[in-house]
């Protein structure tokens, strides 16, 4: 017999377990009670717990403080119980990594749909049932659809996931389709058809630099290098027999290339510094945005590392290319950015719907999600009208940057801006289309000049913006800028 879900209510009211207790109970899920976030810690270090459902106001450890503590050390959902007048805290709740928040006074109802939507987050179902997988990574946010490419996702996910961790898998698609939504589904499957829990690590390895990823993916032995302090685990280590899922693996150095590939072949690994052999017993799942092959060709990559990633390859398509798949997905984010916001927004008008099929979406699902928030704040009735998402939507993509020398952006918009003129000498446009126009336009120009000026080093112009490196690279694929287009044969700018 499967055994029940144990949720773990943790509340200082003695009322609200009551109340929780006999409903729950009558959903045929298992509820333990705890009174404190201390409490609560004590509990899960003896007892397994598929769900938290914590509230925010408790003496000494509040809510939140107990939840980034269950989060740093299991891999439950938590979703958060919070008074109407502390609707600022459970946003900030949603941002360190809640699954949901629910406001008091709360209905029974709202309890149950979430309670569902957090047990279908932790355990997919078996058996490749793609109908399940597909509300599963409906609660993930990005990755929902019933258009045929979308289904073949959904079959490789369901027979990636009988494999053993020793088949590496690699995820192909632009930025955006949901690569790691992918990535966690696959993980989770695998931990359901096995039955055991089992930490996902992530890494996004254009978020690093090349100085310490090393001790990121490795761990390091105390006096391994200058600030070495003490022994430090690594992801390796951490992910355990889990999954390790490593982003953008294209823009993995040629050195690191080689040090992942001796751990993918032999499964094992020594810390920085250190000499024990320690085993990899973790799947491997890398994502890029990038054409592997053609890095290889253009001896960026290592070929044999390319091969050992190339064992189960999954192809996420663009938005545009299932665009039968736009109008659910906007109206899930519609549905649960409303909720967040707690607004009465429930439809799009038809003008708004045919500009959303109608849009090429460069920026993939993540762009459609980001979109619609931004609809939900501007509307003010019960329909998301053209002018909540017309900012938003050009009706061509920007074009992209070339390599050739640019003016000074401040001359250059001061000139491509005529007074109450478009950019394309037709009728003056509306302000804030305009505007958003220059400031893209300046954007452009801006990173131009900077990699231009770097001989297309990201972390040097990065470090001249004062901006992080994660953030001009982000800012580069929103234009459709490649450090590439800036790397020899250019003059540098004075």
């Amino acid at each position: 017999m499967t055994p029940k879900p144990a949720i773990l209510l943790v509340d200082d009211s003695p009322d609200i377990h009551t109340l929780l207790g006999a409903f729950l109970h009558s959903e045929h899920y298992d509820m333990v009670s705890a009174y404190s976030g201390e409490e609560a810690l004590q509990l899960m270090n003896t007892m397994p717990v598929t769900l938290v459902l914590m509230d925010v106001q408790m003496p000494n450890m509040d809510g939140l403080q107990a939840m980034r503590a269950i989060k740093a050390q299991f891999n439950v959902p938590v979703i958060i119980i919070t008074g109407a007048g502390t609707l600022d805290v459970a946003v900030k709740a949603m941002q360190q990594g809640a699954f949901d928040y629910i406001t008091k006074p709360f209905d029974l109802h709202s309890i149950r749909e979430a309670v569902q939507r957090a047990i279908l987050s932790s355990f997919s179902p078996v058996h490749h049932n793609h109908a399940a997988l597909t509300r599963h990574s409906l609660e993930e946010t990005a990755f929902v659809g019933t258009s045929k490419p979308i289904q073949e996702v959904f079959k490789l996910i369901g027979l990636i996931s009988t494999t053993s961790n020793h088949t590496s898998v690699l995820l192909c698609g632009e930025s955006g389709t949901g690569k790691e939504v992918v990535a966690r589904s696959i993980h989770a499957q695998t931990c359901h058809i096995t039955g055991r829990e089992a930490p996902f690590i992530g890494l996004n390895c254009t978020a690093i630099p090349d100085s310490l990823l090393e001790s990121e993916l490795f761990g390091n032995e105390r006096g391994a290098f200058t600030g070495a302090m003490q022994r430090r685990m690594g992801k390796f280590e951490a992910a355990q027999a889990g999954t390790i899922f490593l982003d953008e693996i294209g823009d993995l150095s040629l050195p690191l290339q080689a040090k992942l590939l001796r751990v993918i072949q032999e499964r094992i690994f020594e810390r920085v510094g250190g000499n024990e052999h320690i085993p990899v017993m973790a799947r491997f799942i890398a994502a890029t945005h990038r054409n592997l092959q053609e890095e290889v060709r253009l001896g960026r990559f290592r070929e044999d590392l390319f091969y050992r990633l190339n064992v189960a390859v999954v192809n996420i398509p663009p938005l545009r290319e299932r665009k039968e798949d736009i109008l659910p997905l906007a109206m899930h984010f519609l549905s649960k950015h409303n909720k967040r916001m707690q607004k009465s927004v429930s439809r799009f008008s038809d003008e708004a719907l045919a500009q959303l099929t109608a849009y090429h979406f460069p920026g993939n699902v993540r762009e459609l999600e980001n979109m619609i928030e931004r609809a939900v704040m501007l509307t003010t009735g019960n329909a998301v009208m053209p002018s909540a998402l017309g900012v938003m939507l050009p009706t061509e993509p920007l074009p992209a940057l070339q390599a050739q020398p640019l003016a000074q952006p401040s001359v250059q918009l001061q000139n491509s801006l005529p007074t109450g003129m478009s950019t394309n000498g037709q009728q003056p446009q509306v302000f804030s289309a305009a505007r958003e126009q220059a400031i893209a336009k300046f954007e452009q120009e801006y990173l131009g000049q900077l990699l231009r000026r770097h001989r297309g080093n990201v972390s040097a112009a990065a470090d001249e913006a004062q901006m992080s490196r994660q953030n001009f690279h982000r800012l580069m694929q929103k234009h459709g800028i490649t450090a590439d287009q800036f790397r020899g044969g250019y003059n540098v700018l004075p």
